[in-house]
């Protein structure tokens, strides 16, 4: 997610506290609104760019690390080839922001299982040798993440990984799994699990593919902020050992439980992360959907254990350097973090 919308800035408290359902007429009111009003937010948002229909690549298939690193580097070269295209169709169309990034993207060295350029863009990136992997952690983005901005996403990919190898000396692979369009800040897809249960099927069977070409590798899934959501959505029996959900505005779950998961489940959330001032509601809406999301992963009911996220915000948990970052690392890595 990007900066704090209006709506869900922190507001002191002045003068009597509201009767509950007093409190709760206004929450509902606000989130109403909010959901009506702001999706003039996403119309703001790059419009989209044409990009080629991807090429059909071969399926992964061996678990072998000396065969699969052959057949990752065959798919490593394909999709280079598929970004250099979509490169170039960005820059006829007149999308120099997209088309620069795309370009690197496509530079020498990178390492993309899956890229489609269209309806906003997918990717999944590798940083690390995902042949050799003892621990392979997961990244799941949040709002206002996409191809046109997503260095900044790669960039917590490439610390986490720095982390894990240099700092404690971890083999270790890092994904950047931006494989849904994630909605924007304050738009009423980010207030409703739609996107996240579009995601949560595709989140599943890739971690699963990892996990056959990978056997005794541990796997970490990390949701930050809407992607915490994507990744409640598809933890149920999934293949891995940790669901680390940061930054998250809830998950639609009222308890651990509610996952299904076998998997340790963490939360943690900086000192100065917006998203703790958000309401924690969960309303139902038409068409059986919901608008919010319920219970914060924070809240001792919810049965998460707790990791020290230091005083950063919103956007901060992967700086290099942070209190939060050297914890996710130590949850990836199988250790005990600093408790929060």
């Amino acid at each position: 997610m990007a900066s704090l919308p209006r709506t869900f800035s922190r507001v002191r408290r002045r003068g009597p506290v509201a009767a509950p359902g007093r409190l709760r007429r206004t929450l509902l009111a606000a989130a109403v609104t909010t959901a009506v009003a702001l999706p003039i937010v996403g119309a703001s948002r790059p419009a989209e760019v044409p990009a080629p229909v991807p090429a059909a690549v071969a399926p992964l298939r061996a678990a072998e690390p000396g065969r699969l690193r052959a057949e990752l580097e065959a798919r490593y070269a394909a999709e280079r080839v598929a970004l250099g295209e979509a490169g170039r169709t960005a820059e006829e169309y007149g999308a120099r922001r997209r088309a620069v990034s795309l370009r690197g993207m496509a530079g020498e060295g990178r390492r993309f299982l899956e890229f489609d350029g269209r309806d906003g863009g997918r990717s999944v990136e590798v940083v690390g040798d995902l042949a050799r992997a003892e621990r392979i952690a997961v990244l799941v983005p949040g709002a206002d993440t996409g191809l046109d901005s997503y260095g900044r996403f790669r960039a917590g990919a490439v610390a986490l990984q720095r982390t894990l190898t240099k700092e404690l000396g971890a083999r270790a692979a890092v994904v950047a799994w931006l494989g849904y369009r994630t909605p924007a800040t304050g738009s009423a897809a980010s207030l409703t699990p739609g996107r996240a249960d579009q995601a949560a099927p595709r989140l599943r069977a890739f971690v699963e593919e990892l996990a056959r070409l990978r056997p005794g590798a541990r796997i970490t899934l990390l949701g930050h902020s809407y992607g915490s959501v994507v990744c409640a959505r598809a933890a149920a029996g999934l293949p891995a050992a940790a669901v680390v959900l940061y930054g998250s505005p809830g998950t639609g779950a009222d308890r651990v439980a509610d996952l299904r998961t076998g998997a340790t489940v963490w939360a943690g959330r900086g000192a100065d992360d917006w998203v703790g001032g958000i309401p924690h509601v969960r309303l139902p809406l038409l068409a059986g959907s919901e608008l919010g999301f319920g219970t914060d992963p924070m809240d001792p009911a919810f049965g998460a254990r707790r990791f020290a996220a230091g005083d950063g915000g919103h956007s901060d948990y992967l700086a290099p350097g942070s209190v939060s970052l050297r914890n996710l690392a130590l949850i990836v890595d199988g250790q005990e973090p600093a408790r929060a």
